[in-house]
């Protein structure tokens, strides 16, 4: 393990006088903060949320985030650098939310349920929520595989990176991953496409039904990348956080 402080690099930080909320983005597997540009580009132009301040950060082994073989690129590595992250900031008494897409609503979620009381909000998006059932199936592995091969399409030699491979084992078929989201106390919102392949659809009904004082669903007619149809689904979610009275 790398001798510093772990942190991330941040990418993104609109800086506002007297913020309402923060913001911060957390993005998938084999990416980087990029994959939030144009979500960033249309919500800043929302006049609505003009007192939120949105950050970005590269996780670490993406990006300009620290990359090295001598991380583990588990959920302690990136909590913690995420937890100094968000501290390096001084956010004060400002709510946060915390917005994460694929592998990145795993970490989010892990961060709520570890840092207890310190985010008001989490927005999943594409969450891909296996079962214990799900990874003892034979039949998963192809669902793996698939998400593989459009790995590959964009840039093969990230299979190899070790960032990808234990980031893959050790956070996205982490078997406490549906659990966690099932006992969660954070309230949670859960933004899906219905023609995503990478998610297991059928867990999220189950899902709701287990934790439905704190989580809640909206569906697309969306794939699983950071698209329109559900970036713009932010803009309500946040407007009813800026305008309640227990924020």
């Amino acid at each position: 393990m790398p001798s510093r402080e772990l942190s991330l690099q941040k990418t993104h930080d609109r800086q506002v006088t007297h913020p309402k909320l923060v913001v911060v983005m957390i993005h998938g597997i084999a990416s980087d903060s990029s994959s939030f540009n144009h979500a960033l580009k249309f919500l800043e132009n929302v006049d609505s949320l003009k007192n939120i301040r949105f950050v970005t950060f590269d996780l670490l082994g993406s990006g300009q985030s620290l990359k090295s073989d001598e991380l583990n690129y588990d959920y302690k590595d990136q909590l913690e650098a995420l937890y100094n992250s968000i501290e390096k900031l001084n956010l004060g008494q400002t709510p946060l939310v915390l917005v994460g897409h694929s592998l990145g609503t795993f970490i989010v979620t892990r961060y709520a349920d570890t840092y207890k009381n310190t985010v008001k909000k989490l927005v999943l998006i594409s969450p891909p929520v296996y079962t214990e059932d799900d990874l003892e199936n034979p039949a998963f592995e192809k669902g793996i595989q698939l998400f593989k091969d459009a790995v590959s399409l964009k840039d093969r030699e990230i299979l190899q990176e070790k960032s990808f491979s234990a980031s893959m084992e050790n956070i996205v078929l982490d078997r406490k991953n549906y659990v966690v989201l099932s006992k969660l106390k954070t309230p949670t919102i859960l933004i899906y496409g219905s023609l995503d392949r990478f998610i297991a659809h059928y867990n999220l009904p189950k899902l709701l039904k287990t934790n439905p004082e704190y989580l809640s669903a909206i569906r697309t007619d969306g794939r699983h990348g950071v698209t329109r149809d559900k970036y713009t689904k932010l803009v309500k979610i946040l407007e009813e956080m800026q305008d309640a009275k227990n924020l």
